[in-house]
């Protein structure tokens, strides 16, 4: 069962439920006794614990200091291992569930020259926080948000009639996809780019942005880009308290440290959300996570447990 990333719990009671698009709906939360929730940040998510020992995380849209209500998208997956599906057919109005503190693995640079999000069906939400903050604080900001179809756009009102947001349905240009290497190819060369969508528009994406520093280019994944590493043959060493564990063939750190009976915090344990991310004191780790940057990743003083490895026979962990 996921446990939480150091931070307790927050109950929290569904204060609303509404219609966003096709299959997708949006859902508010706020604390029982009215307090306000913690802070979050433009790009920021939560996990969703559900009941069956689901956890899920969803990107919150909208973002601030003093907030008494969060806000999430959730799409109803057709091939939905419980979450969505649960989310959208048994989760009522008054009903409470727990929450975590926000974490943020896609900030937002809000000192950019300008900024160009580009965002992929329920992948709008992240973007549409950004978005807003953006143009809350006169940012320079274009968007490009594309869809199968009219009926799929999240905040399709606010969206057409912005001057400053593109909308591409693929059902309303013959099928043709949002032409991104044109885009990114016309833009700024100090403009910072930032990508939230299904994973065939994140790969062109990636390739159409391939030349720009790679502090300017900022992605977010909702799906493992590499599969875990498991072939073992490694010791990890927890610095705190001097236990070593063997990591053997068909383990994972975060599976051989439970099985050791170590409490390593993690939830979604396929690398996408940071909740395990540890910090390395030696050796070098076999990353396999989606939410280091290629610097962070270099550094090698942080590993994702959950996914990642080691590519020396010993890795000192700061636990």
């Amino acid at each position: 069962m996921p446990v939480p990333d150091k931070q307790s719990l927050i109950e929290v009671r569904v204060e609303g439920i509404r219609f966003g698009a096709r299959d997708i709906n949006v859902y508010e939360f706020v604390k029982p006794d009215g307090t306000p929730l913690p802070p979050s940040a433009p790009g920021a998510h939560i996990d969703v614990h559900l009941p069956g020992n689901i956890v899920r995380q969803y990107s919150l849209i909208q973002a601030g200091l003093d907030t008494n209500k969060y806000a999430i998208g959730v799409k109803l997956d057709a091939q939905s291992r419980g979450g969505s599906s649960y989310m959208h057919h048994k989760l009522r109005v008054g009903s409470t569930l727990t929450i975590s503190a926000p974490r943020n693995n896609f900030p937002l640079n809000e000192a950019a020259p300008h900024s160009i999000l580009f965002a992929g069906g329920i992948g709008i939400t992240p973007i549409w926080c950004m978005w807003r903050r953006l143009k809350s604080v006169g940012g320079s900001s274009q968007l490009y948000y594309s869809s199968r179809s009219r009926r799929d756009v999240v905040f399709h009102d606010q969206l057409a009639n912005d001057a400053a947001a593109v909308l591409h349905l693929d059902d309303e240009s013959s099928g043709g996809v949002l032409d991104l290497q044109k885009i990114i190819g016309a833009a700024s060369k100090d403009a910072h780019l930032y990508c939230c969508g299904p994973l065939p528009m994140l790969k062109a994406f990636e390739s159409a942005a391939a030349s720009w520093p790679a502090e300017q280019v900022h992605v977010e994944y909702f799906t493992p880009q590499a599969e875990a590493a498991v072939a073992g043959g490694f010791t990890v060493k927890l610095a705190r308290s001097g236990t070593q564990v063997k990591i053997v063939p068909g383990q994972t750190i975060l599976s051989a440290l439970r099985a050791a009976g170590v409490d390593a915090p993690y939830s979604c344990e396929e690398g996408l959300c940071g909740a395990c991310m540890t910090t390395v004191l030696s050796g070098m780790p076999d990353h396999r996570d989606t939410v280091l940057t290629p610097a962070e990743r270099a550094a090698n003083n942080k590993i994702m447990i959950c996914c990642s490895g080691s590519k020396d026979d010993v890795l000192v962990l700061d636990l």
